[in-house]
């Protein structure tokens, strides 16, 4: 049996602490990163992402940040073929992959060797479900989306349009839930040996660290991007979802 690569994988909430210790990771074990971030991954948005500055990553090398026009989409799909390659090259440098990020679906897709199908997006329908949150609201839609796949809203929140919104877009492309597409595509085994850590903290901890972040965030300039942003692009696939703005 070949052995397979090792690959490091930290995870956790927002303000957790994920890139600090990646990087401290990362000199002690002669590392580089790869941002499983699906924010992080667009240009022009930093302050809002808390996108590592140069300063910050201390010279450590880090991968698909920074690289996404806003105006374009991007999948998971795309996400696990770009951070496999990432991977690949991390580790020919004889250096070790040290995966960090708060998106699931990008952990997921990596160490469970899930392969999301490359849905074609409906702009058509994604119009008609926006007007419909609009005219009957987001819990309507929510319960349908319950009704479509049970095991995927349970870790939703009901006011997550997002996530809500693909549900019902994933089972009006393919006539399958996201559940079922998941079950059916853990079928290969991971290609590297992943490790994976998570920062756990105490909530009331946890909420302190997220209400000082954004609270930086507001002092270095968060309103004047957001601002120069929807100034810049046209349209925002999926970029501005994250913000919640």
């Amino acid at each position: 049996m070949d052995k397979k690569e090792k690959v490091i994988v930290i995870c956790g909430p927002t303000a957790s602490g994920k890139t600090a210790l990646s990087i401290e990771l990362a000199k002690k074990i002669n590392g580089e990163i790869v941002s499983a971030d699906s924010m992080q991954i667009y240009k022009d948005m930093n302050i809002g992402t808390a996108k590592p500055t140069l300063e910050e990553m201390q010279g450590i090398k880090h991968y698909l940040i920074d690289f996404v026009s806003p105006d374009e989409r991007y999948s998971v799909a795309d996400y696990k073929k770009d951070a496999k390659k990432a991977i690949r090259e991390i580790i020919k440098k004889g250096k070790t992959p040290i995966v960090v990020g708060g998106t699931g679906l990008y952990v997921d897709s990596l160490i469970y060797e899930i392969e999301y199908p490359e849905i074609e997006f409906d702009e058509k329908y994604r119009e008609e479900l926006e007007k419909r949150v609009d005219k009957e609201g987001l819990d309507k839609l929510y319960e349908e989306a319950k009704n479509i796949d049970e095991k995927a809203i349970e870790k939703i929140s009901k006011n997550d349009k997002k996530r809500i919104l693909r549900i019902l877009e994933i089972y009006h492309a393919t006539g399958k839930n996201k559940t079922e597409q998941e079950i059916e595509s853990r079928k290969n085994k991971p290609e590297f040996d992943y490790h994976v850590f998570a920062i756990n903290w105490n909530r009331e901890k946890l909420y302190q660290r997220i209400e000082k972040r954004v609270d930086i965030m507001i002092e270095q300039g968060l309103i004047d991007e957001v601002k120069n942003i929807y100034q810049k692009y046209d349209k925002f696939p999926t970029a501005m979802q994250g913000l919640r703005i």
